[in-house]
């Protein structure tokens, strides 16, 4: 894998302006509903939307998509380590042959967490993300914020989403582009050997695939 798509922590996009700041001063504007709502209006008083076909689509997106199927998808990377080896070796093929593909045919890459090394995914230029299999990116993922602290400063700003990396361990972030997409492969969760795969599906959460966040424990298990 190529060195120029992801930075260790003690790497800097040199190409990039980069501005510090709280996380929650550079996302959406503050009336983003009101905003989509008007926009919907108009295309649709306009016909050029149909309100039905507009709502089937936030509903996959929302509930049948993302992030079940990358959940589903890293439940069966932790139970099943030939498909944890597949996934890491080639995970746009693994990921296709399960019939899911991205939006614009871009590549999908899996990274794995270990005990030496985390992952955290970014897109500095825009907000490249794996629709496919995440569903619609968080708010934060798109913000100006994030996108050019957690390069510079990861471990500043994965402090801030409450996850504290130890000192000892690497961190890596995974710079997306439109051509490729990344899946953070999370640690498992302890006590979990007894588990299914729709069982360990439910501890996966989205934050852990990009991420910015842990599995959650056996008693957060629905």
């Amino acid at each position: 894998m190529s060195d120029s798509h992801h930075h260790d922590d003690d790497h800097h996009h040199d190409h990039h302006d980069h501005h510090h700041g709280s996380l929650t001063h550079s996302l959406l504007p503050s009336d983003p509903a009101l905003r989509v709502k008007a926009m919907e209006t108009l295309l649709t008083q306009k016909g050029l939307v149909d309100p039905d076909a507009l709502d089937a689509l936030i509903d996959a997106y929302q509930n049948r998509i993302g992030p079940q199927i990358g959940a589903k998808i890293v439940a069966r990377s932790w139970h099943d380590p030939d498909f944890r080896a597949e996934l890491l070796r080639d995970a746009t093929k693994v990921i296709g042959d399960m019939g899911f593909t991205g939006l614009q045919g871009e590549h999908i890459v899996a990274v794995e967490n270990t005990d030496e090394v985390h992952n955290v995914v970014v897109c500095t230029l825009c907000s490249c993300y794996p629709w496919s299999i995440l569903g619609i990116p968080p708010a934060w993922y798109k913000s100006e914020a994030y996108r050019s602290r957690v390069v510079i400063d990861p471990r500043g700003v994965l402090s801030e989403f409450g996850l504290d990396i130890h000192p000892d361990k690497q961190v890596r972030v995974w710079d997306s582009t439109a051509e490729i997409r990344y899946l953070v492969i999370p640690q498992r969760s302890e006590n979990t050997e007894e588990l299914s795969v729709e069982q360990l599906a439910s501890l996966v959460t989205r934050d852990s695939m990009v991420g910015t966040g842990l599995p959650k424990i056996m008693g957060e298990l629905p």
